[in-house]
């Protein structure tokens, strides 16, 4: 992105080396950078790495004589277009939401009136604290963007949500930001505003567990975080989301009501339950077959390997599309590796849904769309296939909601019309009717009823 510049403050942790890999990409498409080094920072990572790599000289210190004669803490947080903050400590983000300025980092965050994106890495239980979530929604409230943490083994040692996203991922949602139509930062009321205000979305996400034993289980690699985005998007609109989650470690995004299930049979019975809806999006990857028998017991090996017999599960999205109850727009996802518009295209016509949404799953755990943050997506519907390029899965989110909203604006539209319609076509054929009955067949009809009275015979007394 030329003639865009980015200012990047680098925190204090281990998944600082990863701001060198993010100084590359931006500078590779173009980008300036200038990076800001905390103190914490400058354990993991060099000023003169960061200097070569950014081709500009890195700032450490709020008492920098040269640069603060004029004001430079000013000036730096005014020349970006954007502001990163990434690895975004829980530290950091503490002083962030309490409007803290002890650094060079805080202050010039405090001072800026530009667009801030903050970037999470952190040891998971630090993550769900009480303290960080109430912090992250503050920082929300107040316009900062904040990027959701990957899921996985850290360097503590422990599992979970917290590690920092992978340059490219944060690459995406900065590209989207400077477009100007994340949908993370919320400084001002966009376009989707109340868009679906008095609208009820109903959300599938996340992967389903099948049983084999109660220690194992038949799963795959979807970590929901496309369903997330997709709720949060509809509840910024103004819907009521109903947010049904397999099991995933991620936050409920704010004004959601999550429903959480573990099997493909229990999300079939949450998502009935949660009928009658406006749109649902079955983002969720559910499993399509299960043990038709899963033990009590722990199965212990042996000299064979057990035989499983497999059982199909039920069609959710089939099912949905046959209820009475059928939402107004029904929305599928596809996962495919190969031949994705053609099976999108089958399902379409299968599943009898409206549209189908389907994305290329191929390629390593983590980085492909299905356990990455970024996405491309093929819209498949009955007009036709639109190619939507790889973006931050925020943003494949924006735009999907964006064109719910159009198409239910344009449904209620065409409603009315329809009525109007009707209304005037029986004037009409009231008039036609009357045109067609003349004057003298009225005339001998008002004759014919009274003779055929005189003729009647006198009722009797019983």
């Amino acid at each position: 992105m030329p003639g865009v510049n980015i200012l990047l403050i680098v925190g204090g942790g281990i998944a600082a080396y990863k701001a060198c890999e993010l100084v590359r990409l931006m500078r590779r498409d173009g980008a300036g950078v200038t990076c800001v080094l905390t103190d914490g920072g400058a354990q993991f990572v060099t000023a003169m790495s960061l200097a070569a790599l950014s081709g500009n000289r890195v700032h450490t210190s709020l008492w920098d004589a040269g640069a603060e004669a004029e004001i430079g803490h000013i000036q730096l947080s005014r020349a970006a277009d954007l502001v990163i903050v990434c690895p975004a400590t829980a530290d950091l983000l503490a002083k962030m939401a309490a409007g803290l300025a002890d650094d060079l980092a805080t202050t010039l965050l405090l001072a800026t009136d530009t667009p801030v994106l903050a970037v999470p890495a952190m040891n998971v239980r630090m993550w769900n604290h009480a303290a960080t979530r109430r912090n992250i929604g503050w920082l929300r409230e107040a316009g900062v963007a904040i990027m959701e943490p990957d899921e996985g083994p850290m360097a503590c040692g422990e599992f979970g949500p917290g590690r920092l996203p992978e340059p490219p991922a944060i690459w995406a949602s900065a590209q989207a930001m400077l477009g100007g139509s994340h949908p993370l930062a919320n400084t001002k009321p966009g376009p989707l505003a109340h868009s679906l205000s008095g609208r009820h979305v109903l959300v599938t996400a996340g992967p389903t567990h099948e049983a084999i034993d109660p220690v194992r289980y038949l799963a795959n690699r979807s970590s929901g975080k496309q369903g997330f985005a997709i709720a949060e998007a509809a509840a910024k609109a103004g819907a009521r989301v109903t947010l049904v989650a397999g099991p995933v470690a991620l936050a409920t995004p704010p004004g959601c009501e999550r429903v959480d299930v573990e099997s493909a049979a229990e999300m079939a019975a949450a998502v009935h339950a949660a009928l009658q809806a406006d749109v649902a999006v079955m983002v969720a990857a559910v499993a399509d077959w299960r043990p038709a028998n899963a033990a009590d017991r722990k199965l212990k090996k042996g000299t064979t390997a057990p035989q499983l017999e497999l059982v199909e599960n039920p069609d959710i999205l089939a099912q949905l599309a046959r209820d009475p109850r059928r939402p107004a727009l029904l929305i599928g996802f596809a996962a495919e590796t190969h031949d994705v518009v053609a099976h999108a295209q089958a399902k379409l016509a299968s599943k009898g849904a409206d549209w189908i949404v389907a994305n290329d799953v191929s390629g390593p755990p983590g980085t492909s769309a299905m356990g990455g943050d970024a996405n491309a997506v093929q819209l498949v519907r009955a007009e036709g296939v639109e190619a939507w390029e790889r973006v931050s899965k925020h943003e494949i989110a924006r735009r999907l909601v964006a064109r719910i909203a159009e198409a239910l604006a344009a449904s209620a539209q065409q409603q009315p019309e329809a009525l109007d319609a009707s209304a005037q076509q029986e004037p009409e054929a009231l008039d036609a009717s009357a045109q067609q009955e003349p004057p003298e067949a009225l005339a001998a009809s008002a004759q014919q009823q009274p003779e055929a009275l005189a003729s009647a015979p006198e009722p009797r007394d019983g």
